[in-house]
This record gives structure tokens, C-alpha cells and sequence, in this order.
């Protein structure tokens, strides 16, 4: 690294979210000060900074990840994918076999795993997106140690005969009789254009790996298809797949060649001086301004100069400068000419474990803070045939309250949240789930008819939110509103009260500013977790 001193702020911040990216859960500052060998003061002001900047969530006494640690590996991956067109042949192509299928890259002397499509039997591979694992336990390992060159080898070497030093995800610690192991793999791939994993990574699971190379012949990608040995030996497993994985790696490797850097012009990020001045010495203003970097760099898959970087971010040149130095001594950033971008490391900034989170843990917070507000029952549903069905709750601390457990399901028709979701769809569909529903009525109050029905759905299209007076049950109100991803709704959220002396409108008044506030910080969370990743419901 070129600066002799790198900006210790964010080199620190950069441990602290390192250890989030495998924690598998909430974490304890003094948890951080072992982990991490910081000072507690140090810890303290680095978790208040990520706290401000929205990467961390005080939850009581323990500190979480949030989904905006999603944002820097969603550059990355977007970047890799900016039309998704990889995604969406693996995809086809894990159909096509009925087999679980993953796209990986090259990371040092790692491989890591950046597209994954799953089969739907129950016993199926766990491996996430950002999970890095050793070359020497998988298939794609071979592939891109045939391109190591001796540096390479022998740093591989020292880390597999000293013991790991690398955050690799699921493996157990590699013996140093990969060494010669791995130096007959890679002569084996070059000699059939084909590698194999026979029960390496884990036993029972076989795969077989072929490179998609770039327009110099490189290979930058490789596709894997993994299986079980109670289906598949590794011959039989290459000879069944070889035609389907052949000709999606041949697409894959046309798309390369004819895409084009492209992405949006990096935005101005950082939380500037208004943090600063407000919180004082207690907030790390350069890591701040190192994570607005990086985020900067991401904007484009070719990268950003110094002094393009130091424009997108509004700082001055030296500053973006000495934090792109950092972040390239740390691994977080390549340096290729005179550019900066994102490599797959970046993965390990929080991604793996936050992209793991059920939807109910994703909820969690913000229906905990929407109950702490109102004092009422808050939930998600989602549609699930002519049905809702609860993903999430948080239930008041009332006598009197609503007692319902995700999983529960009832008719979409006579619930708020069942009316925002129909009103998510088109027309023909919210009017045939509405006709073959059983409408028999609750209470005296519920809507029955078919055409009142539709109205009701089609005036939660247009007002933005539905509210449900004591159609479900007497004495019972709620109202919602939708949660979108990917320009679609994609569940509901609401909060149910007791109907009591006051009016309806009263109840819209007062809960709705607060229900439309929670519904869009949720969606928020939700877009950011679902740019590279199913939802999780």
C-alpha cells in the first residue's frame, strides 16, 4: 500500500462489520472488544457511528446488523449481474436438472459463491450468496488455480500447512495434504475442461464445475451444479448435465463479451457534516466518509477514479484519496490502473449473515418501534392463494388485544391486509380470488357482495391503504398498507385496534401517519434485502 498511514477510522469500522459478517446473530460491544482487540471506547464510538449511519441497530443492550449492510454487496453483485441475465440462467438451468446450480468467482486463494439456485427437495445445499470457500474444498477451486501463478501457489501453500486465517463459511479447516491433492485436480481439469468435487466440501454432495471465460480467455466465472451421491456420482452427474451446463456457460460467455460498462452516475453519500456537528468527537467522521467511498466506487462495474470518487462523495481529493489507499490495502478495493472497484470481498462487510435473516427477524424492529408508538397490535401478512397469511407480528402489551401467530391465515377479502394485497394485483386476478372466495359474513358488518367487494379493493389501489371496521370480528378494527419490492406488492402491514366509542375516521387519523412511515423504513429494508436475494417468506 502506497500511504503510509492509512485512515484508522475506518480501517476499524471495517473490523467491527467484518465480525458482523459472521456472527449469525446480535452481538454485545464487549463481544466486538474481544472479537475485533479494540478498546471499549474505540468499540463504542465505532458502533455509534454505524448506529447513526443506519448499518447497526441498538437493540436494548446488543447491537444488530441491518439490511443497509446488504448495500455495498449489492453493488458488487450488481455490477457482476446489472441485467440479472446470470440470475436468470442459472435459474433456468437448476429447473432444467431439478438440481441445485451456483456461479462463483475467484477470490485470492478462495472461491466465492455470487449466484445460487436451489431445488426444492428438503435435503438441498446451504450455501448463500457471499459464502467463500476454500479452492482446495470445491469445485470451482481447480478452475481458477489453474491460473495461479507461483506467488499464488505458495501463498496457498503457507495458509493451508499453517492453518486458515480466512472467514470461510461452512468448511471445516483444510490438512496440508490438499496440497498435492488440489495440484492434481487443477492438471485433471485442464485435461477435460471439467472439475470435480467428490464429497470435498462436505460428504454425500458431489459437483461438477465448468469456467465461463471472458473475451481474453480468462476464467472469471464458474458454473457448478452439486448434487447427492444418493442420486449421482460424480461421472454421472457430469454426463447427465453436460449438455444443459455447456450451453448455458457458452451464453453466459457471450453475454460478457457483449456487455458494456455501464451503471448510474455515483450519487453524493456520506452523512457530511450535520452528524458531525451534532454528535461531536463521538462520531467517526472518516469512516463515514471511507464507507461513501466505497459505496461511490460500486456505482460503476468499471470503478471510479480518485478524483471521480472524490466528486461523487463532495470531498476533497486528498481525503478520497487516502481512503480509496485504505480500502485497498484492506482488500476492499482493486486498483486496476488508475481506477477503483469493488471486488468480491466486499461480500464480507455484513452481507452473508444479514442475507440469511427470515422476514420475521427482518420485520422485527420496525413493528416492535410501530407498537411502542401506538400501543396496538402491528403484523405482515402476505397473499397466499385467497388467503393471508401472517409473517410477522408484534403484539401490544394490553389487556384487551388480538391474539393471532404468524402463520395464521384468513380470508383476504374481509381483512385490511388481504384488501391491500388483492389491490396489488390486476384487476381479472383480485376479481377471481374475490369470486371463489367463501363470503360467507362474520359480523354484521361484512362486505359480501362481489361487486362492493371489488370497489373496496379498488379504493385501497387508489388511497394507498385499507381500513377494516369490525367486518372480521366485532369490536375489531384495522387498517394497512402495502410493502413493495421490484416495483410490486409484496406484503402488507398493518395495525389492529379496538373498535371502542371512537369513530373510524378517527382511528385512520391518528394511526395512519405512523402505519405509511413503518411501511415505507420497511420497504426500504425489504428492496435493499431482496436486489440479489429471494424473500424470505
Amino acid at each position: 500500500m502506497r500511504e503510509a498511514h492509512p485512515v484508522g477510522p475506518l480501517q476499524r469500522g471495517l473490523q467491527v462489520m467484518e465480525v458482523f459478517g459472521v456472527a449469525g446473530g446480535p452481538l454485545r460491544p464487549a463481544d466486538l472488544v474481544t472479537a475485533t482487540g479494540l478498546a471499549r471506547s474505540t468499540v463504542d464510538r465505532v458502533v455509534g457511528t454505524l448506529a447513526e449511519t443506519g448499518y447497526l441497530r441498538r437493540q436494548g443492550r446488543d447491537v444488530a446488523a441491518t439490511p443497509r449492510m446488504m448495500r455495498i454487496g449489492n453493488l458488487y453483485l450488481s455490477g457482476l449481474d446489472p441485467d440479472g441475465s446470470l440470475a436468470r440462467r442459472i435459474a433456468e438451468l437448476a429447473t432444467a436438472l431439478d438440481e441445485s446450480v451456483s456461479l462463483a468467482v475467484p477470490d485470492a486463494d478462495g472461491v466465492r459463491i455470487v449466484g445460487q439456485s436451489r431445488h426444492s427437495r428438503s435435503v438441498a445445499v446451504a450455501f448463500k450468496v457471499g459464502d467463500l470457500l476454500p479452492a482446495e474444498r470445491c469445485a470451482p477451486g481447480p478452475i481458477f488455480a489453474a491460473e495461479w501463478d507461483e506467488e499464488r501457489w505458495r501463498a496457498w501453500e503457507g495458509r493451508v500447512t499453517g492453518g486458515t486465517d480466512r472467514p470461510f463459511s461452512i468448511v471445516p479447516a483444510t490438512e496440508p495434504a490438499a496440497v498435492p491433492v488440489l495440484r492434481g485436480r487443477v492438471e485433471d481439469f485442464r485435461a477435460s475442461g471439467w472439475s470435480i468435487d467428490d464429497q470435498l466440501i462436505e460428504p454425500d454432495l458431489v459437483a461438477v464445475a465448468v469456467p465461463v471465460r471472458d473475451a481474453a480467455g480468462a476464467a472469471v466465472l464458474a458454473l457448478s451444479v452439486v448434487s447427492h451421491t444418493s442420486r449421482h456420482t460424480p461421472g454421472s452427474l457430469r454426463a447427465y448435465a453436460r449438455p444443459l451446463v455447456t450451453a448455458c456457460a457458452a451464453e453466459m460467455e457471450k453475454a460478457l463479451t457483449h456487455r458494456r460498462p455501464g451503471g448510474t452516475p455515483a450519487p453524493r453519500t456520506g452523512a457530511g457534516g450535520e452528524l458531525k456537528a451534532r454528535l461531536g468527537a463521538e462520531f467517526l467522521q472518516s469512516l463515514d466518509r471511507g464507507l461513501a467511498v466505497l459505496h461511490a466506487i460500486g456505482t460503476r462495474p468499471d470503478g471510479l477514479t480518485i478524483s471521480e470518487a472524490a466528486a461523487a462523495t463532495g470531498q476533497p481529493r486528498a481525503t478520497a484519496r487516502r481512503a480509496l489507499l485504505t480500502l485497498a490495502g484492506l482488500g476492499y478495493a482493486r486498483e486496476t490502473g488508475r481506477r477503483y472497484r469493488l471486488p468480491p470481498r466486499v461480500l464480507d462487510l455484513g452481507y452473508r449473515e444479514v442475507s440469511r435473516l427470515t422476514f420475521e427477524e427482518l420485520a422485527r424492529p420496525h413493528l416492535r418501534a410501530l407498537v411502542a408508538k401506538v400501543r396496538d397490535s402491528a403484523s405482515v401478512a402476505v397473499l397466499d392463494a385467497a388467503d393471508i397469511r401472517y409473517v410477522a407480528r408484534a403484539q401490544a402489551s394490553r389487556l384487551m388485544r388480538v391474539e393471532i401467530s404468524v402463520g395464521t391465515r384468513l380470508p383476504a377479502h374481509v381483512t385490511a391486509m388481504g384488501r391491500v394485497l388483492l389491490a396489488g394485483l390486476p384487476d381479472t386476478e383480485a376479481a377471481a380470488l374475490i369470486a371463489r372466495a367463501d363470503r360467507q359474513p362474520l359480523t354484521p358488518r361484512t362486505l359480501t357482495g362481489e361487486t362492493d367487494l371489488r370497489q373496496a379493493v379498488t379504493a385501497a389501489r387508489a388511497d394507498g391503504h385499507a381500513l377494516v371496521d369490525q367486518e372480521l370480528e366485532t369490536g375489531l378494527r384495522s387498517i394497512a398498507a402495502p410493502i413493495h419490492a421490484a416495483g410490486r406488492v409484496v406484503a402488507s402491514l398493518n395495525i389492529a385496534a379496538p373498535a371502542g366509542r371512537e369513530p373510524a375516521e378517527r382511528t385512520r387519523e391518528r394511526l395512519l401517519p405512523d402505519l405509511l412511515a413503518t411501511a415505507r423504513a420497511l420497504e426500504t429494508d425489504v428492496a435493499t434485502f431482496a436486489t440479489h436475494q429471494p424473500l424470505p417468506f
